[in-house]
């Protein structure tokens, strides 16, 4: 499993992980803590669902979310920043996205997630998915868990 090989990783490299969730409500969080072992790198997951608990929880910039949008790249590297930064971990991971079926937009349609990472440096990608609630929920937790790990294999 994914979340089996990135806790291999991390553990030999003695990193520490933390998450923000939004869209995905925790998913991210449930597949790395399903590993035996997890606490040795996995410190805590925020499901950050609201615009307010995004900023108090993880001190994201209400200008960030007024210029872009709490769906946005822009929105998803503040998270990330912001866990890493509460969290004292070395590396962040920010989701945030809009699951469906309502909530969707003509530039932002359901299925739109992006999906941050902070570490010594950030990456952040920007996906459209098809599918049910679910199938949005659970395609953006395995596509942050293959950032993950193609992030931590090029370290």
């Amino acid at each position: 499993m994914l979340e089996e090989e990135i806790g291999k990783i991390l553990k030999e490299k003695k990193l520490k992980i933390a998450t923000a969730e939004s869209c995905t409500g925790g998913g991210l969080a449930n597949r790395i803590t399903d590993v035996s072992g997890s606490s040795d790198y996995f410190e805590r997951g925020f499901v950050t669902y609201s615009i307010s608990a995004k900023q108090e929880n993880l001190g994201v910039d209400p200008k960030i979310i007024k210029e872009f949008g709490v769906v946005s790249n822009e929105t998803a590297v503040a998270m990330a920043d912001g866990v890493k930064n509460v969290s004292r971990v070395d590396i962040g991971i920010g989701i945030t996205g809009i699951a469906g079926p309502a909530g969707g937009s003509k530039e932002k349609p359901v299925g739109t997630v992006c999906i941050a990472l902070s570490e010594k440096r950030t990456i952040v990608k920007r996906f459209h998915f098809k599918g049910s609630r679910t199938e949005i929920k659970n395609k953006a937790v395995d596509e942050a868990l293959k950032m993950l790990k193609e992030y931590l294999v090029n370290l």
